[in-house]
């Protein structure tokens, strides 16, 4: 496909959709734990051979999966399109960036998009691990990899709902990479979750992890915001009863420095700072917070990702038969978690994938959309944006300085 006919087909589909893209779900498999199988799929579809089993669901991505067997377009969101025809999300931004992200946001941020949003699903806490910081990444051409983390309601949290992070104050003040230094050398066990303190999964809240903290999450079905990169070193041996492979924790390290350093040198992505803080809990926690700082007659409307400038994300909840207006600063995508309704025209249905996930350009964004809740539950929906779009600390009021929708 050439790049002008390219640029046509995208904004031929957002003339079509009144801004707003249709997507398609993009599962990723992981071969390193059992899968939760809390994503939808029918239960034969879950598991795939030497790839493992289906463990993620990637939202409205525009960034390809780095697993050890490589399958073409994996993670990739694709656009619904009338004729058939295939069209990832990814080549949709890079052929018409300034139709789908605004001018001047696409020449701010020439990556794009800059945000990934996911699924997690597992039937085992995730081995405690870590993203190296962007002086790290960088040696290996690579983006970091800030995160956050929000546990979704109604919905089973397995058997280990708890989440680890960062390490004992003792540690960070004291040994440092030393105490965590035999249990990599080893590579045998998973103890080194004694060198960290876990913290339950409460739905509807979570946690913000920065580049640099060491964590185990839980078994909650989560939904997380991150940057738009897949790197990370594992720190933890066994995990879900099978010893994980080493190459994980030199994952993105060079080899020449693997060489040199061997195992310590991963221990030099940990903030020690951060990890040891007494008030690490406070610190990370993410409790949603009213948008405005009162509850409009149609629902509530509530930040659930803030504390960077990287990301940020909103929880719309709004009443059976209520409707409203969103405007927001820029490009973002939706994901309905529960009810039914309408976005801007667009079908919405919670937890049926195919008809959960929708991107919405900067045009329409920054023109307003119409919402409506039209089930007999309310229409829960999440709103995630790109870097930039909100402050690290949003204020109590509307994002369009209005005091949030009409």
């Amino acid at each position: 496909m050439t790049q002008p006919f390219a640029r046509d087909r995208v904004e031929s589909l957002l003339g079509e959709g009144g801004g707003i893209l249709r997507l398609q779900p993009a599962w990723v498999a992981r071969d390193f734990l059992p899968p939760g199988r809390r994503l939808g799929l029918a239960e034969q579809e879950y598991d795939l051979g030497e790839r493992g089993a289906i463990c993620e669901r990637w939202l409205a991505s525009t960034t390809p999966a780095d697993n050890r067997i490589r399958v073409p377009d994996e993670g990739l969101s694709p656009v619904e399109t009338d004729d058939g025809q295939p069209l990832l999300l990814a080549d949709a931004v890079r052929a018409a960036p300034e139709a789908v992200l605004g001018a001047a946001y696409a020449a701010a941020h020439p990556g794009g998009l800059g945000r990934l949003p996911k699924l997690f699903d597992y039937a085992a806490r995730l081995p405690f691990h870590i993203h190296p910081p962007q002086a790290y990444a960088s040696l290996v051409g690579r983006q970091q990899k800030d995160e956050a983390y929000h546990f979704l309601p109604d919905v089973d949290l397995g058997p280990h709902p708890e989440t680890f992070l960062g390490v004992h104050p003792h540690i960070a003040a004291g040994p440092r990479g030393e105490a965590l230094l035999p249990y990599l050398q080893d590579w045998d066990s998973d103890l080194i979750l004694r060198t960290s303190r876990a913290y339950l999964q409460v739905p509807g809240e979570g946690f913000l992890v920065p580049s640099g903290t060491l964590h185990g999450p839980g078994t909650a079905l989560t939904l997380e915001l991150q940057e738009d990169s897949d790197v990370l070193s594992m720190f933890q041996a066994l995990n879900g009863g099978r010893i994980i492979s080493k190459e994980l924790l030199y994952k993105d390290v060079r080899p020449e420095d693997r060489d040199r350093d061997r195992e310590r040198f991963p221990l030099g992505f940990v903030d020690w700072q951060h990890n040891g803080d007494p008030d690490l809990y406070a610190v990370a926690h993410l409790q949603p917070r009213l948008v405005g700082g009162s509850t409009p007659d149609w629902g509530r409307r509530e930040w659930v990702f803030s504390g960077t400038t990287k990301f940020s994300g909103q929880r719309f909840t709004v009443r059976p038969g209520s409707r409203l207006r969103v405007t927001e600063p820029g490009v973002y995508s939706l994901f309905a978690w529960a009810g039914r309704g309408t976005w801007g025209g667009h079908d919405l249905v919670g937890r049926s994938p195919g008809r959960d996930e929708l991107l919405v350009s900067h045009s329409a964004a920054t023109a307003g959309v119409e919402v409506v809740s039209s089930g007999t539950e309310p229409l829960v929906v999440y709103l995630l944006s790109g870097p930039d779009l909100h402050p690290a600390s949003p204020p109590e009021s509307g994002p369009d300085g209005g005091g949030g929708p009409r």
